[in-house]
């Protein structure tokens, strides 16, 4: 059984801005999501249904694995989180869909899966066409950009449990047996990365708290691309269903969607040290979000993507025509990990970047 950690979580209605001294070092966890927490309850989780769900069928660290034959039928599910919050503030709701699609498609790509259906559930304090339309709009328009089809959903009215709107949905694909990544790098191998679009749709917590100590979202954005603040945390996220087919090609051994956790998704690749040297630069929101938080390095990488969204591992002999073929770069490599008494035969999982160790 696979529980992702991908969104920011929490429903769009707790409006309360987690408090923090004006200047305070500001981390996740004074922001309202404790990582830390949250794992441990998804364990908790995996363990009282894991046991009956592992012996139906398989998964990676991405997506669960259904056997139906000669192939498997994939599933993932995730949400927008608290980016709805800066769409409820800016009063536009017409990207949030391509978020909610976006976050689950990359999933099933990291996994080796196609994507070829998707399914909604928006849960409302209150009915109001005007947001259903927009969120109905950007739904149709990631489908149309994952290559797959919209084929229902669920709206939920329930104003006792929800303030505002809640925005998540579930992506089914399918793969051939020998399709799917291994999912684990190996020591030698090349990293090839591709460009974010921007934060993504993980982080907004932190994001939120950090914007919002001493301006608005409505406030103008003091660098290029947007009109306001708001818009800027609200680029949707990019989708990568495009190098399913080039990943398979140059014989991918296993992907990572940089969301939640930052870039402590490599990880999920295996036990070895990854060495960053060449990644992608980090957009502008992003500065500003460290310097309007004072925001360690070390938490940042481990919250956001940084400017790069996606990674592939794969032998270094195919990496640059990987690249090459796509919009991509090598962007570093595996090594040996440490031997850790702790960590088993492979070692201790590390990512080094920027002079950071994480």
């Amino acid at each position: 059984m696979t529980e992702g950690n991908g969104g920011d979580g929490g429903s769009a209605g707790d409006d309360g801005e987690p408090e923090a001294a004006e200047g305070d070092e500001l981390t996740y966890a004074d922001a309202g999501v404790d990582v830390d927490a949250s794992e441990a309850a998804t364990a908790a989780l995996i363990g009282a249904v894991g046991a009956d769900t592992e012996a139906e069928g398989s998964g990676s660290e991405y997506a669960g694995l259904l056997d139906i034959g000669d192939r498997y039928l994939a599933l993932a599910t995730d949400g927008v989180g608290t980016k709805l919050l800066v769409a409820e503030a800016l009063g536009d709701y017409s990207t949030v869909g391509i978020d909610c699609v976006a976050m689950n498609v990359n999933d099933l790509v990291a996994a080796g899966v196609r994507p070829v259906a998707f399914v909604d559930y928006l849960a409302v304090d209150g009915p109001d066409e005007r947001f259903a339309e927009q969120v109905g709009e950007g739904l149709a328009r990631g489908a149309e950009l994952a290559d797959m089809e919209l084929v229902g959903g669920e709206t939920a009215v329930m104003p006792e449990v929800v303030r505002g709107l809640d925005l998540a949905g579930t992506c089914a694909g399918l793969a051939a047996k020998d399709g799917v990544f291994d999912g684990r790098a190996e020591p030698g191998d090349a990293l090839v990365g591709w460009r974010s679009s921007g934060i993504h749709s993980n982080g907004l917590t932190l994001a939120r708290e950090a914007v919002t100590r001493e301006h608005a979202y409505a406030d103008p954005c003091p660098f290029d691309g947007y009109e306001t603040l708001g818009d800027a945390l609200l680029e949707p996220t990019r989708i990568y269903t495009d190098l399913l087919d080039p990943m398979r090609a140059h014989g991918v051994r296993g992907a990572a969607h940089v969301t939640g956790g930052g870039w402590t998704n490599l990880e999920r690749l295996g036990g070895h040290r990854y060495v960053i040297d060449d990644a992608f630069d980090p957009q502008p929101v992003f500065e500003f979000v460290q310097s309007e938080g004072n925001v360690t390095d070390e938490e940042m990488h481990r919250t956001f993507n940084m400017g790069t969204g996606f990674v592939a591992a794969l032998d270094s002999d195919a990496a640059e025509s990987l690249a090459d073929a796509t919009d991509g770069r090598v962007i570093g490599r595996v090594e040996a990990a440490e031997p850790s008494d702790e960590a088993g035969d492979e070692g201790r999982a590390t990512v080094a970047i920027r002079g950071l160790e994480l």
